[in-house]
């Protein structure tokens, strides 16, 4: 049977690629892997952690992005319970809107962080609940 290897990169429709980039950098750390260059214009970028354990595309399409506002599209994995709690105290510190953390069907979490386009994003521990 063939097997797959976890994700190659997630795609995410934008509608301004600078201002999504910058806000990706300013909140989840995230760096340019990959810049997409059309007519000397930036249009598309994969970002990836420190690590470069995860790829995120961000291809800007006005009439796209808007399909997926207020969808949790993104759930990043943490850790730890002690890394959700540097996450929430860094968004604090940022002015980033968030949920409290709170019980997930799996692990804890923390919701209703929103990108520009208003797209959701949820940051899960990867410890199972006791």
């Amino acid at each position: 049977m063939p097997v797959l290897g976890g994700f190659h990169h997630v795609r995410l429709p934008v509608s301004d690629v600078v201002t999504s980039l910058e806000w990706y950098r300013r909140v989840l750390f995230l760096e340019v892997a990959i810049e997409f260059i059309e007519d000397g214009v930036l249009r598309a970028v994969t970002l990836s952690d420190p690590d470069r354990t995860l790829r995120l595309a961000l291809r800007e399409d006005p009439q796209r992005a808007p399909g997926l506002a207020g969808f949790n599209a993104l759930a990043f994995g943490v850790p730890t319970m002690q890394d959700l709690h540097a996450w929430s105290d860094h968004l604090d510190a940022l002015g980033v809107e968030h949920s409290a953390i709170a019980e997930g069907s799996v692990g804890w979490l923390i919701g209703g962080i929103t990108d520009p386009d208003d797209i959701e994003i949820r940051l899960y521990t990867h410890e199972r609940r006791p």
